[in-house]
């Protein structure tokens, strides 16, 4: 494994769109969603230290959350532990691994990952990986990876390709980016699906270490000067109080808005890697294993009669009867039950407030 490769984990969400299983003190990134007996965190964790040295894969997470990942991943070293004081975005989350890394080696590669993403193509994903580390040790260039769309989804990002890489011609798939649009509405994700210019942005990125910092230095310089300050204290004692100032005087900004959209040496490496985000229960029905009627069935004792395209969650000790149902979520866990049609899943994040406001914390 080359030495100088590294991996940042971002683990910090609270995945309220997976509500009732997934909770504020212990979002998806820590739960066995899939059914697997390995919670998403560990599957992120052990599909990357196949290519990468363990000792260089950081997890960046809100400060609640530590003793999670201590307890599921007892072989990471507490200093690769990165633990947010508040929630600010992706941006500020990069900005503290890079600095992290760069004390340890200022020749670094790295990719960066959300913790709870589907991969079905392992294989394939981390050959990727590999060409993604080697076309940024090479060039001066920030990357991520594309994914074909198969669907006018209005809850991803697209990225805008301009034809084949001007740069390097051997690494394969890989284009110049044009443009990033978040989120359209779905007119306009037609028009992109249509296009065949337009894939969705995986939000797995690639660059050295010297390559994001000149970034953060050019796009959001304020970013970049508070974690400046920090050299020296990384790795250090200091480091805890350091990051609470520095965390308290940040801006909320997400690496798409603030430096991937302006920069103008970013590349897309297009891959089938069988990727879902898993940012909703649709998102998981439509990449689970589906019966005859397609429905997914994640629970031991569920008996179905005329049930068609619905996702049911249920505890595995529990049994559970349902009938007549189409297209609806049903997952219940020890003191919740949720039962929402499918194309109205994005309601769930409604839900979860009101929750909040009408029936108290103890319920998110």
């Amino acid at each position: 494994m080359d030495q100088n490769n590294y991996c940042v984990i971002m683990a910090g969400g609270v995945g309220s769109r997976f509500w009732p299983m997934s909770r504020t003190a212990r979002p998806k990134q820590f739960l066995d969603i899939l059914g697997t007996g390995q919670t998403l965190l560990e599957h992120t964790f052990n599909r990357f230290s196949k290519i990468i040295p363990s000792e260089n894969i950081l997890i960046v997470t809100n400060s609640i959350y530590g003793d999670l990942v201590r307890e599921q991943l007892p072989e990471l070293p507490d200093k690769n532990i990165l633990l947010e004081p508040l929630r600010r975005n992706t941006a500020p989350c990069i900005a503290y691994a890079s600095y992290k890394i760069l004390e340890r080696n200022p020749d670094a590669s790295m990719v960066v990952a959300p913790s709870d993403h589907l991969i079905l193509d392992e294989k394939e994903f981390l050959n990727v990986v590999k060409e993604g580390l080697g076309f940024v040790h090479e060039e001066k260039a920030l990357m991520t990876i594309g994914i074909s769309p198969s669907r006018p989804e209005t809850g991803y990002g697209y990225i805008q390709v301009n034809g084949s890489s001007s740069t390097v011609k051997k690494y394969k798939n890989l284009k110049k980016v044009k443009t990033f649009t978040e989120k359209p509405d779905l007119k306009l994700a037609k028009v992109f699906l249509e296009s065949g210019e337009f894939f969705w942005n995986s939000g797995i990125f690639f660059w050295s270490v010297d390559t994001i910092l000149d970034s953060f230095a050019r796009y959001l310089p304020e970013i970049h000067a508070r974690f400046n300050e920090g050299k020296g204290k990384y790795d250090t004692y200091e480091e805890e109080a350091f990051i609470g100032k520095t965390y308290a005087e940040c801006k909320n900004i997400s690496i798409d808005y603030g430096i991937m959209e302006k920069a103008d040496n970013v590349h897309v490496i297009t891959a089938d890697i069988g990727w879902s985000d898993l940012g909703t229960w649709g998102s998981l029905h439509d990449q689970m294993e589906k019966d005859k009627t397609e429905n997914t069935i994640i629970g031991e004792h569920v008996l179905c009669y005329d049930l068609k395209g619905c996702l049911v969650s249920v505890p595995a000790d529990k049994l559970v009867v349902l009938q007549g149902l189409k297209d609806v979520i049903v997952v219940e866990t020890d003191d919740v039950l949720l039962v929402c049609k499918m194309e109205d899943e994005q309601k769930i994040k409604n839900f979860v407030n009101d929750v909040r406001i009408l029936k108290g914390g103890d319920y998110v």
